[in-house]
Order: C-alpha cells, then sequence, then structure tokens
C-alpha cells in the first residue's frame, strides 16, 4: 500500500505546479491589461483587480461545496480533470477579452470550475496516514512554490511581446495538465469510502456549519479564516503596490513573486519536513503565525526594493503555520468525511477571497491616494500583520490539551 502512496503524492504535485504555473503566468500582465481597459492610475486598476478576485471567489464559494461533495461520491479523479478543462477554457476567454466585461465573465467561469485546489487536498488526505498529512499538504504549499518561481518569471518575460500572450501559454499549460492527468492520474477514494451525493450537505452555509461538528474544529477553523483572510493581502496587492511605490515593471513584478515562490518551495518543499518533525505541530503553527505575520508588518513599512526581498524570509518561513494547522483539522473527521471538510474548507477560504480582495485592494487604493489624511500604501500589509495575530491567538486557545 505505501508503494502506491508515493507516486500518488507525486501525481498530485505536477497537476497542481502545472496548475499554478497557469496562475502564476498572468499575474504580471493584470495591471497593466486592466489599466488599458479603465484607465486612471494603477491604484484603480487595483480597485477593479479586487472585484475580478472577488467574481472569481463567489462563484468558488458557491460551488466548491457541490463539487466537494461530488468527489465523495463519484471519486476525486473526475472532479479534478473537469476543473482543469474549465480553466482551460477560462483562459482562452481572458486571452481574446475585448474589455473589462469579459474578464469577468472569464473569471466568474473559472470560479465555477475551480474546484482542483480543493479536491487535491481531498485526494491527499485520501492517499496519507495521519502522522504524514502535514508533511504532504505541504506538497500543495511546496506545488504554489514551484510554480510561482516559474510562472511569474516567464509571465514578465512574456509580456514584452503583449499582454495577452501569457493567456495563451497558460491555457495551453491548463490544456497539457489535463491530458496528462486523464492518462496518469490514479482514483484516490476507495468505493468502500464513498457517499450519496447530498445537496442538503452540498451547500456553502450547509459546509461552514458541518466545520463546527466538533468542538476543536470550530476554534481552529476560526484561526484558519484569519490566516487566510491575511492571506488574500499578497495577491491582492504586491503588483499594485511596487508598482505604485518603487514604480516596478511587469517583468520586475514576475522576478519578484518568483523569490516569493522560491522560498515557499524551500520551506514547504524541503524544510517543513525536516522542521514539523522536531517542532511537532503545535510548535510549528505557533512560530510560523509569528513569522508570517512579523512578515506582513515588514511589508508594511518597506521603503527601498531590496527590503521586499528581505522581508520575504520571515514572511516565507511562516509557511510552516499552514500545513501544519490543516494536519491538525484533518485530524479530527474520518475518511469518509474528508471531501466534504474540504470543501468547507474551501468554502471558508472562498468568503475570504470575497472580502478580502475588496478590503485590501480598497485600503491601498485610499492610502496611496492624495485624498488620505496619511501616505501609506503598506496599510493593507499592515492590517493583514493584525490578522495574522488576532488568528494565533484563537489557534492557541482552541488547541485541545491532548495535542499540547
Amino acid at each position: 500500500m505505501a508503494s502506491k502512496k508515493d507516486p500518488a503524492i507525486g501525481f498530485i504535485f505536477i497537476t497542481l505546479l502545472i496548475d499554478v504555473l497557469g496562475i502564476g503566468l498572468i499575474i504580471p500582465v493584470l495591471p497593466n491589461l486592466i489599466k488599458g481597459f479603465v484607465g486612471g492610475d494603477i491604484s484603480v486598476a487595483s480597485q477593479y483587480a479586487g472585484w475580478l478576485m472577488a467574481s472569481y471567489a463567489i462563484m468558488q464559494f458557491l460551488f466548491s461545496p457541490v463539487l466537494g461533495g461530488l468527489s465523495d461520491q463519484v471519486g476525486r479523479r473526475p472532479v479534478i480533470l473537469a476543473s482543469l478543462f474549465g480553466f482551460t477554457i477560462d483562459y482562452l476567454v481572458l486571452a481574446f477579452a475585448p474589455n473589462i466585461l469579459w474578464l469577468f465573465i472569464g473569471r466568474i467561469m473559472s470560479g465555477i470550475t475551480g474546484a482542483s485546489f480543493t479536491t487535491a487536498q481531498a485526494y491527499i488526505a485520501d492517499v496519507s496516514k495521519p502522522e504524514d498529512r502535514a508533511k504532504n499538504f505541504g506538497v500543495v504549499g511546496a506545488a504554489f512554490g514551484v510554480g510561482f518561481i516559474i510562472g511569474p518569471a516567464i509571465g514578465g518575460m512574456l509580456a514584452s511581446y503583449g499582454d495577452r500572450i501569457p493567456f495563451f501559454a497558460a491555457a495551453g499549460l491548463t490544456l497539457i495538465n489535463g491530458i496528462y492527468g486523464y492518462f496518469v492520474l490514479p482514483e484516490s477514494l476507495a468505493k468502500s469510502n464513498r457517499r450519496p451525493f447530498d445537496i442538503t450537505r452540498a451547500n456553502p452555509l450547509g459546509s461552514l456549519k458541518n466545520l463546527t461538528k466538533y468542538p476543536v474544529i470550530a476554534g481552529l477553523v476560526g484561526g484558519f479564516f484569519c490566516l487566510q483572510l491575511a492571506g488574500q493581502v499578497h495577491p491582492s496587492t504586491w503588483s499594485y503596490f511596487t508598482m505604485k511605490v518603487f514604480g516596478w515593471t511587469p517583468d520586475q513584478v514576475g522576478y519578484s513573486l518568483a523569490f516569493v515562490g522560491l522560498i515557499v518551495a524551500i520551506v514547504q518543499g524541503g524544510l517543513a519536513r525536516i522542521i514539523m518533525p522536531k517542532l511537532g505541530e503545535i510548535r510549528a503553527i505557533s512560530y510560523g503565525l509569528l513569522l508570517y505575520g512579523i512578515g506582513f508588518f515588514m511589508f508594511a513599512y518597506a521603503t527601498k526594493s531590496w527590503m521586499m526581498y528581505a522581508f520575504m524570509i520571515p514572511f516565507g518561513l511562516g509557511g510552516i503555520a499552514g500545513p501544519a494547522l490543516q494536519s491538525l483539522i484533518t485530524q479530527q473527521v474520518g475518511p469518509n468525511e474528508q471531501g466534504e471538510l474540504q470543501g468547507g474548507l474551501t468554502s471558508l477560504q472562498s468568503i475570504t477571497t470575497i472580502f478580502g480582495p475588496l478590503l485590501a485592494s480598497n485600503l491601498f487604493a485610499y492610502f496611496a491616494s492624495e485624498q488620505a489624511p496619511i501616505l501609506f500604501p503598506g496599510a493593507a500589509f499592515f492590517m493583514a500583520a493584525i490578522l495574522v495575530l488576532i488568528g494565533w491567538f484563537i489557534v492557541m486557545r482552541s488547541i485541545p490539551k491532548k495535542a499540547q
């Protein structure tokens, strides 16, 4: 049995890697593309970007529990493959978009089919022993890291040939990903662990309610919510903040995000597997959240370009908290409820991706404008640091004594 698990983790890593690579390709070009459609300066573009991210998140919030419940009935494989082909269509819509409305249409389509990450995490839970889940959930972070090393850097370079080229590249990669998965991705959920689809349980509010079935989950999920809400600040404002404050170009934004990806890959793909067994899940969560918060504080007050790179170190080291916290949560439910749990967590995460980008982009736009009482473009990063510290407090108070 063990011999089958490691290849399965490898398959899901490659699937997530190519998926994230496609996302990373388009990040550096979005600010200028949006600005070209709506006019104004970069802070105006950031507000539209916030709404674009929110439209994606609203659809994911509505449909992720449905797809999570379906994966508990039909298996993880068909849901992952369907979502990947949906992403391919989305990128093509974005590539041919003639105006800002089509960008919203593309994001809505992507949100409906964007369950690959949710189901991939349920897949990992299926094939992992309880003691290995924290390490294997780190594979998700490593895939994000490696994807963001390569994706934004290539996207920034491709942007020199046109703002639409990265979208075509992303569509091609995601299509290859889907074809790859069709031929090599095995099913992870045994038929004995499947259950009938229940629409009353596969709704956003129902999924959120299911997270409170077990007493320890309520507090842990509260901390998870704060962590995820803070995490929305980075993708929502990084490109716009660095372009506004430091005058970065798309390729410079791409290289900086590639460096972030490198740090995340090193931490979650390598260091986490060494650090977590020595620290234990509880201390990994505690130290990781504190480092994450410190990183956000530093970003908020950065005045030189090199500082953004230097401050990525504590920020990246904070990445050990996420897999450890997620592992602790998954240990509270049975194998036939992992899909539902991940659907619920994704619904909660989708709430943060609805309100987080709107809050972060508007904070940035306001405090980067002349109307602000003080000029403080780093206000969104400051807010994120406070949220992380609140999350740390909630999690530390919610951990059961037997786990400490």
